[in-house]
């Protein structure tokens, strides 16, 4: 008796549908990532400055070439001008980073988990949020002198307000029904904090981690050229005072560098946190 192979079914419609949607969804993403698609923009940079310069068309008295600022940085190493100011600045970014991180989460739970908290907190906040750091500086320096203090209490108050702002968005975004399965399993108030409010703000925390990451370094710019004895504000302060316009720009080129190299860390370190979610930048 022969045996009849059973004929193949073509897709359904719907399958095939579903297959053009997925198609033209991947049409419409970004796209597969670039292997260190991050530095293309500061290479293309730094190549468009070596070219004007070479070319005549940047005037060295307004910015030096990159090879004049390689020298100097060279000089400043030899010294060991650079070495000792690079680490006293990072001593007050990373100071003043950690000490704003936590007071703005702690806000930002205490905001945003309770009514009165919100009302006692976020107008303040939000009043802080609306004042310049650099308009904050007189009163600073009445309050609390020209001391290393003033500098870090300076740094923490504009750190803490995008970590606060992002993390308490994101609690306030965290979907109510996750609330009432906590209540109907009977969560303590840390247990939802710990399985259900923090991991839910975990995106907005990101976020403002990385705005605090770099309002730290634009915040030590404005404080250590404020009666500073130390520091690559300083070093930049001095230099102009001088007319080392090659100097400054290394210390510019040092900030850049920091505040990309920070921006990178805490991007990798949200991939790892949040690699279980599925998002455009995936």
């Amino acid at each position: 008796m022969a045996t009849t192979t059973p004929a193949r079914t073509r897709p359904t419609a719907p399958t095939s549908a579903l297959k053009k949607r997925k198609t033209k969804r991947r049409r419409l993403g970004p796209g597969k990532a670039i292997p260190y698609g991050l530095a293309i923009g500061p290479v293309l940079l730094l190549v468009a400055w070596i070219a004007a310069s070479a070319a005549g068309v940047l005037d060295s008295e307004t910015l030096p070439a990159p090879w004049t600022i390689v020298e100097a940085a060279r000089d400043l190493i030899e010294d060991g001008r650079l070495q000792s100011n690079l680490l006293t600045s990072l001593q007050r970014a990373v100071i003043s980073l950690v000490v704003g991180v936590v007071i703005g989460v702690v806000l930002a739970l205490v905001s945003g988990l309770s009514r009165l908290g919100e009302s006692l907190l976020d107008g303040p906040i939000q009043i802080k949020r609306a004042i310049p750091t650099l308009a904050l500086i007189p009163l600073f320096i009445v309050w609390f002198g020209i001391g290393e203090s003033m500098k870090i209490i300076v740094i923490t108050t504009s750190v803490l307000i995008p970590v606060y702002i992002n993390t308490h968005a994101q609690l306030r975004g965290v979907d109510s029904r996750y609330v009432e399965l906590a209540e109907t399993v009977g969560l303590s108030r840390w247990q939802f904090v710990r399985k259900i409010a923090l991991p839910g703000a975990l995106p907005g925390f990101f976020t403002g981690l990385r705005m605090a990451v770099t309002i730290s370094w634009l915040a030590l710019v404005v404080v250590e050229q404020v009666n500073a004895t130390s520091g690559i504000g300083y070093l930049m302060t001095q230099a102009r005072t001088y007319g080392q316009i090659d100097i400054i720009v290394v210390g510019l080129v040092v900030y850049a560098i920091f505040g990309l190299v920070g921006d990178i860390a805490v991007r990798r370190v949200e991939r790892r946190a949040l690699s279980w979610r599925q998002t455009l930048g995936g």
